[in-house]
């Protein structure tokens, strides 16, 4: 599956990030005077932000379907997506303190959201380097899904930072986030870019899931079939 469908990822993943782009720097109204152009990072921003949490979830959904029933492609699929989760969180960080300096004239505030995002990555990588440190495949998978369950409570957490019921309790540099309310061409561009970060993402978790698998099945006598020449 993941020969026939990468490369479709890949292309739909390109395409859409060209039209997001497009969209969000040409077609988008100068609505934001106050922010100038600089506003127009939010179409790497947020969706980079929100592929973060997503992955999260489909990396300890993946840890607990394997901690559960004691699937070995489940923990290969969450070991697949950490790197990628990883890589879209750093970016949300990334990009969330060059718009900080230009906003709010500062690289970082420990503001509620800034720091539950910067846990989250210490989760990736904590997730990634345990599983380097466990020699053997089924242990390291059975502590690295139990990390990846213990650290799901930091998804709402970064959600309700901003999104809490009483606004007054939510002492943010973050506005509280609301697709309704923004311009219609602004709303477009942001879910395009969301959906070709998704097809990234299927790409590069395909990709990987099949070399981890290939790594932990090389005695079998299916992959020494597959990787031997044919006559």
């Amino acid at each position: 599956m993941a020969n026939k469908t990468v490369p479709w990822f890949f292309t739909l993943a390109i395409l859409l990030s060209l039209l997001g782009l497009y969209w969000g720097f040409f077609q988008t109204p100068d609505i934001l005077s106050e922010q100038k152009e600089y506003y127009r990072i939010i179409f790497v921003h947020v969706p980079a932000a929100w592929m973060s949490m997503w992955l999260y979830v489909v990396m300890a959904g993946w840890a607990i379907i394997g901690f559960i029933y004691n699937t070995r492609l489940s923990f290969m699929m969450a070991a697949a997506t950490a790197p990628t989760g990883a890589i879209f969180t750093a970016l949300a960080l990334l990009t969330g303190m060059i718009w900080g300096k230009t906003s709010w004239g500062t690289w970082w505030d420990w503001d509620p959201r800034m720091t539950m995002e910067l846990i989250l990555l210490f989760l990736y990588i904590g997730f990634m380097a345990l599983q380097s440190a466990i020699e053997e495949p089924q242990r390291a998978d059975r502590a690295c899904a139990l990390l990846a369950i213990v650290g799901l409570v930091c998804v709402p957490l970064i959600y309700w930072s901003v999104n809490c019921p009483d606004p007054n309790e939510c002492a943010a540099l973050h506005a509280r986030s609301s697709m309704t309310a923004i311009e219609s061409n602004i709303r477009f561009a942001m879910l395009v870019m969301v959906v070709a970060f998704w097809m990234y993402s299927f790409a590069v978790i395909f990709m990987r899931a099949r070399n981890i698998i290939l790594e932990r099945e090389r005695h079998a006598s299916w992959v020494h079939d597959l990787i031997r020449p044919k006559r």
